[in-house]
This record gives C-alpha cells, structure tokens and sequence, in this order.
C-alpha cells in the first residue's frame, strides 16, 4: 500500500497494491499495522457504513462533535465520487482548508479523514457505492454541518450546482464561519 499526506495536516490519500490477472483483481483495503508504521496513526474501527446513489447526488458537508466525532476511511465499490475533506480544526496549520479527489471503482484510491474535519461527496455515476469506516459510532444529536457552497471553503465541485440532488437537511446547513464562532 502507498500512502500519500495531502496537503492538510493528518489527512492521507491511499492507493492499495492491486494484484490483477486473468482471474480478476485483488487487493487489500485497510491493515491496521501497515497503515500505523506509514502515518503514526493508531485507529480503531467500530462501524462500516455504505451508500448507494445517482449521478448528480452531492452528500455533506458532515461531522460529528465532543465525544463523538469521527474519523473516517473512504472508499468507493462501484461507480466514481469527487470526495471532499475540510479541515474545522481551529489550532490546525490547514484549519477552513479543503481537499478533494476523484475516488472511483478504477482507481481504488481511499482517503483516511481524521477526527475534525468536515466531509462531503458529489456522486459522478449513477449506482456509485460509497463505502466508509468510522472509528466511532453514528450519535445523531452530535451531527453538524457546513452548506456544500459556501463561498470561504470555495470548493469546486466540477458539476453544475442546478443538476445537484441534494438533500433538504443538506440544503440548509449554516455556513463555515457561524461554526466558528
């Protein structure tokens, strides 16, 4: 396994060794061991969620608070997403920042988001499976969010935001700079 660090600090893009012939593929999506002695990071998984969803559905910007929020491993079964990580750690070098990647079937790429970053992802094909692991439960009465647009994130969602299906919980999420205050 490769493991790249993005450009926001604890945030890793991951790209498995894929073994290929005649049969199929293979590959490995996550080994604790490997992904410690590659980051430094500890983890432990306790829950595995997956999506299904159609071109055009955009999901996020999410995060969990206080004692439940969530780190995250991503990853995509079928079909392609433009996977989106924001950085809302206040005393973080990359705090308000972002990173995305096209993360598809093909290219098997996975992105670890740690503990205190916001995520969100625009499906690219239709019948996508989004797949994630979560190093702590789902609390709905800790779940927070940041509108997809907002404009002091900026984030470039490479498709028009008319053709977006978004939900209405989504579509009303407050904006990055009233989480700050």
């Amino acid at each position: 396994m490769e493991i790249e660090q993005t450009y926001l600090n604890d945030c890793y893009l991951m790209k498995p060794k894929v073994f290929a012939d005649d049969r199929g593929v293979f590959f490995e999506t996550f080994n604790k061991r490997q992904f410690f002695k590659l980051t430094g990071v500890s983890i432990d998984f306790v829950q595995d969620n997956q999506s299904i969803s159609q071109k055009g559905v955009l999901r996020g910007l999410h995060f969990q608070t206080g004692d439940f929020e969530q780190a995250k491993l991503v990853r995509v079964v079928t079909g392609s997403v433009l996977d989106v990580a924001v950085d809302i750690r206040p005393h973080s070098s990359t705090f308000g920042q972002h990173f995305s990647v096209v993360l598809s079937a093909e290219n098997n790429r996975q992105v670890y988001i740690p503990r205190g970053f916001a995520h969100g992802f625009l499906v690219l094909e239709d019948h996508t499976i989004f797949s994630y692991k979560c190093d702590n439960y789902y609390h709905k009465p800790s779940e927070r969010g940041i509108i997809f647009n907002d404009q002091s994130i900026n984030i470039d969602w490479q498709f028009p935001e008319n053709q977006m299906i978004i939900s209405d919980k989504d579509k009303v999420l407050p904006l990055f700079e009233n989480l700050i205050k």
